[in-house]
């Protein structure tokens, strides 16, 4: 997964994200926060979030995250994601203001934040597969295609 080096397909952009499981399939209009001054801001500040909306946090090596809510004006959902694109956890309903770091684990490569409860109505869990031209086609569970 390389910072800025997306070779998409027609199935995948830069700004939208595809999620799959045993529950269905959604697809998100995203932010990308792949440097260190987008990943410390995050969504602060933010009034909205809409339904289908997220921003997505890409690093450039597996690690363990850990995110939290300081100057976060909304509930927001944290998914978790390996190399591969899959859920490794889904931390529902982050609580707005609260400055308790919340981490995935070990073996995470990047998080989905999604507006809070999103996760829970769509059945999002560990397992579910993510499509996005940032996750390397070669090892991912769900590739974006190479373009024809």
């Amino acid at each position: 997964m390389g910072q800025g080096a997306f070779a998409a397909g027609d199935d995948c952009a830069p700004d939208r994200l595809d999620i799959r499981g045993d529950w269905g399939q959604a697809q998100f209009t995203i932010e990308l926060a792949l440097t260190a001054r987008e990943q410390a801001r995050g969504l602060m500040f933010r009034e909205s979030l809409g339904a289908s909306e997220g921003m997505l946090f890409i690093y450039p090596r597996a690690g363990k995250p850990a995110f939290w809510m300081r100057n976060t004006l909304i509930p927001l959902d944290m998914i978790f994601i390996t190399p591969e694109g899959v859920v490794q956890h889904v931390h529902e309903n982050a609580v707005p203001h609260d400055e308790t770091p919340i981490s995935g684990g070990e073996g995470v490569i990047a998080v989905l934040e999604i507006k809070g409860g999103m996760a829970r109505i769509l059945g999002l869990e560990p397992g579910s597969e993510l499509r996005h031209p940032g996750f390397d086609a070669k090892i991912a569970a769900w590739p974006c295609t190479e373009a024809n």
